[in-house]
């Protein structure tokens, strides 16, 4: 059964944002107090954060879907929705995160180190907050909007300050084994190492990581075999340590053909020049001439020794299963990666926080002609105008002229006319995937503004009570002129201009 999984491609998606709500305050003698909606809650955000206890991606290779919660809605008496959770994953040390076509999006090193890989949706404003002098009873309230939604790609890649690679069977595990505390599986048969081992090495005062990478083959870095998993985890190290077999007994076998046949390979791979690496081939190498025990192994590893340093390498014979020349093999080691992190510390650059402020012409979207003749249509693409767009309510028809205000505020129906946009046009707001399509009128009037401004009552202009003067006041104005009409009538009466008759008499 798979235990380790070093590459997972992930579809998350954040929370949405709860709607608002349309509410009016209501209690005794007071039946229209004005709007009191709340707004939703932000729905939750999906956060890779790297944590010391993760070594394997294995959980989301057998659960790839993952989501973050919902905000809830708001409620009246102004009570806002809550919030949605964020959904917090844990990955190891190491994992570059990447888009689906390659690019590099964060490169995750250090204990903590948080990227929010899709943002949850804004919640709805309520009719509370839409409000004001001009808009005294907004009769809607605005949807929450989608949480982003994508697939990224998990990759592992090792941190370790040295880099054991070679041809299988060589033994990279066994030197791994006597050098740290790590226990990799060792057997005599190729390709026992099928993950990474890392293993804890201190030479003195120095401490520094070890990986045992899995057997490399001619043609690894063209993917045969598993090569390119395996080269994979080579990028971060800063040294490598060539593990050549001095034992071998396989035709067409020696330590220089297989040192040539690795330096090719390491050659020949590609890594990925956002995390900053220097390619392979100019990493420090040394080279570890292994099986020294065996004596026909050890004739030949001094026999191959000044070839090898001749060609400018740093040669160690040792036998893991012996254990000799290890000490030394330690301290050069230790040397090497002094040196490479003290270089890697004069090269950082402390980074410059550069502000781009907006531009004052700058709209926040941009027209877009697309088509031609009866296909032709209009895309207006723009964060903003599309989150408009994705909270509104079209069933509500003063809903759908404020948003109609907005986009005229913001100079979308300028730039369409600029973009040769008429009366009938198709235009279509948003991602291709996911637009909004309508027939454009340069002038969208909804329903609500046949009764008036949009937001406005006139029973909320009322703002003073009478007093208690005033209303007796109109209590005998009332008053007298009942009495003025009964006596108006009596006189009528007198003067006979109403009669009493019988039709059966």
């Amino acid at each position: 059964m798979t235990t380790f999984v070093d590459r997972v491609v992930l579809h998350v998606e954040a929370g949405k944002g709860g709607h608002g709500v349309a509410s009016v305050h209501r209690e005794k003698f007071k039946p229209l107090g004005g709007p009191d909606g709340g707004n939703g809650g932000n729905g939750g955000d999906v956060v890779l954060v790297v944590d010391d206890q993760s070594t394997t991606l294995l959980d989301y290779h057998r659960s790839p879907h993952r989501r973050a919660q919902n905000g809830a809605p708001g409620a009246g008496d102004e009570r806002d929705g809550a919030r949605g959770d964020d959904l917090v994953l844990a990955v190891p040390e190491g994992t570059v995160v990447t888009s689906r076509s390659g690019q590099v999006l964060a490169d995750l090193v250090g204990a903590g180190t948080r990227y929010v890989a899709a943002e949850g949706g804004r919640g709805g404003l309520g009719n509370k907050a839409l409000s004001s002098q001009r808009r005294k009873a907004p009769g809607f309230a605005l949807l929450g909007e989608p949480g982003e939604a994508r697939d990224i790609v998990l990759e592992l890649k090792s941190l370790a300050d040295v880099a054991l690679i070679g041809f299988p069977s060589a033994g990279k595990s066994s030197l791994v084994s006597v050098l740290s505390a790590a226990r990799p599986k060792i057997a005599d048969y190729p390709f026992t190492t099928l993950v990474p081992n890392l293993g804890v090495v201190t030479a003195g005062d120095q401490r520094y990581t070890v990986a045992d990478v899995p057997g490399l083959i001619p043609g690894a870095s063209e993917g045969r075999g598993l090569g390119l998993e395996f080269l994979r985890h080579v990028e971060r190290c800063s040294v490598l340590a060539h593990v050549v077999d001095c034992a071998t007994l396989e035709p067409g076998r020696d330590p220089l053909t297989d040192l040539d046949v690795i330096e090719e390979e390491l050659a020949a791979y590609v890594g990925d020049d956002a995390l900053g690496g220097r390619p392979l081939a100019e990493r420090t190498r040394v080279v570890v001439l292994n099986k020294a025990d065996v004596p026909e192994a050890e004739e030949l590893a001094e026999m191959v020794r000044p070839d090898l340093e001749e060609r400018g390498y740093e040669v160690h014979v040792v036998s893991a299963v012996a254990r000799t020349g290890l000490k030394e093999l330690t301290f050069a080691l230790a040397r090497h990666v002094a040196a490479a992190r003290a270089e890697a510390d004069a090269e950082v650059v402390p980074q410059r926080v550069v502000l781009r402020p907006k531009g004052v012409d700058d709209a926040g979207f941009v027209v877009r002609r697309e088509g031609s003749g009866d296909d032709e249509a209009f895309r207006v693409i723009g964060r903003r105008v599309t989150r408009w767009v994705h909270q509104t309510d079209f069933a509500n028809d003063e809903a759908v002229g404020y948003l109609a205000d907005r986009l005229a505020r913001a100079g979308v129906e300028e730039a369409l006319v600029e973009a040769g946009a008429v009366a009938g046009s198709t235009v279509l707001i948003g991602a291709e995937d996911d637009a909004v399509v309508f027939d454009w009128e340069p002038t969208l009037v909804g329903g609500a503004e046949l009764l008036g401004g949009r937001g406005t009552d006139t029973r909320l202009d009322e703002r003073t009570r009478r007093t208690s003067a005033e209303r007796r006041e109109e209590f005998h104005s009332r008053k007298d002129a009942q009495t003025a009409a009964r006596e108006e009538l009596a006189a009528e009466r007198a003067s006979g201009r109403w009669t009493d008759t019988d039709e059966e008499g």
